[in-house]
């Protein structure tokens, strides 16, 4: 096995799992940090400052897998848990610097997807800039605010 596709294996939870964080390509290494698409679904989230019930709502994912994937990101210094924000006993999660750097990633996958997942005519959820309202993305405006990709946008 060469040193760019060197990995450990394992299995839990009856699935097998690759260790990339050794191997020499930096995709591979982040793959083994955010590959999964829960994961990259919750740090989309996390740019909107969803609680974890709004995560949950949002991604339609159980308790167990969003605790798992919440526990991930923050074990790898994509998210911190911080005192909620309103005085309650629990604990919000926001987006370390490490994780706001997922920003472009969340954006070329979300460009990608407009490219070429769509059908002619098909609507999506449009990036919008807070600040003067202006569409970034070409589609349709959205209620909720569940797909800002940084602080100066939010999907309307």
């Amino acid at each position: 096995m060469s040193s760019a596709t060197a990995s450990r294996r394992w299995e839990a939870d009856g699935i097998r799992k690759i260790d990339f964080s050794g191997n020499t390509c930096p995709i591979a290494r982040t793959l083994g940090e955010v590959g999964d698409w829960w994961s990259l679904l919750i740090v989309r989230d996390a740019f909107a400052g969803l609680r974890f019930g709004e995560f949950q709502e949002s991604l339609g994912c159980a308790k167990n897998i969003l605790s798992a994937r919440l526990s991930k990101l923050v074990e790898h210094g994509l998210l911190r848990r911080v005192p909620a924000s309103d005085g309650g006993a629990y604990q919000e999660y926001e987006l370390t610097d490490k994780g706001r750097d997922l920003r472009l990633v969340l954006v070329a996958l979300r460009q990608f997807g407009e490219n070429h997942l769509f059908d002619d005519g098909e609507e999506w959820f449009s990036l919008v800039d807070v600040g003067d309202g202006a569409s970034r993305s070409r589609g349709w405006r959205c209620v909720r605010v569940t797909d800002a990709c940084s602080a100066r946008t939010r999907c309307r």
